[in-house]
């Protein structure tokens, strides 16, 4: 999820806008209502507004893309706060690629694929609730976690693990090579060592690409998948270069 604070154009609303997968957007509100106790806190969904994704040579590089100037547009331009490889995220109310000169409208696939290759977990299928979990996943990397502020539900398990320095599995990007089922590989799909032994799970992918949750220790060796479709899958992993030099 990203949080966006909106601008101070109404002094006396000020307000917060918050990205989250659509397939969570009703469990997400009953949560934050949950929690508003008492407090003149108004939550509701804002389905007037469109999320882009704006990735270019200039938005990686690090510059700030440039927005057309519309009188009838409403826009908010900020940095994807999990990884510079992830460009920019444009909220608007209006056509996104006619707001960012020379951009062109990109295939959902092609950033999917893109994501993938960087080990950019999103949504509910890459990070099922109740199953994943945010050290596991990456998300001390990528601002999702804090140490020093709030409360949130598994808080002490997740800062005990992240002081005692002891994880054991990550989400890594990983490559498929071979011949690959017709509907894909199924998450949760074992990833196997040259000899058969457990080094992980699949846990989502498109084409050629995809994340795999796997024993730290095991990711140099050769890994395979197997499928009653095919013959063995290869799987190369490669560890990110915007993740922390300690990590690697």
């Amino acid at each position: 999820m990203t949080t966006v604070r909106l601008p101070e154009c109404v002094p006396e609303a000020p307000g917060f806008l918050l990205e989250c997968d659509r397939a969570s957007l009703d469990a997400l509100h009953q949560h934050l209502a949950l929690y508003r106790v008492r407090r003149k806190v108004k939550v509701e969904p804002c389905p007037e507004h469109r999320v882009w994704a704006v990735l270019s040579g200039t938005a990686q590089a690090g510059q700030t893309p440039l927005l057309q100037e519309r009188a009838e547009a409403t826009a908010i331009l900020a940095r994807d706060p999990r990884t510079v490889r992830m460009g920019w995220r444009l909220l608007t109310q209006d056509t996104g690629p006619a707001l960012v000169p020379g951009a062109r409208l990109g295939d959902p696939q092609d950033y999917h694929a893109h994501r993938y290759q960087q080990g950019v977990p999103e949504g509910v299928h890459d990070l099922p609730p109740g199953v994943a979990l945010p050290l596991e996943s990456n998300l001390v990397f990528m601002n999702g976690v804090s140490f020093t502020k709030g409360c949130y539900i598994g808080q002490e398990l997740t800062a005990r693990t992240h002081h005692m320095g002891v994880i054991r599995k990550r989400l890594f990007p990983v490559h498929l090579a071979g011949c690959l089922p017709a509907h894909s590989i199924m998450p949760g799909t074992p990833v196997l060592t040259e000899s058969g032994q457990a080094a992980g799970k699949f846990r989502a992918g498109q084409g050629d690409f995809g994340l795999a949750l796997l024993r730290m220790e095991k990711i140099k060796g050769p890994l395979h998948i197997k499928t009653s479709e095919s013959d063995p899958v290869a799987i190369t992993v490669s560890v990110p270069d915007w993740w922390p030099t300690a990590t690697k």
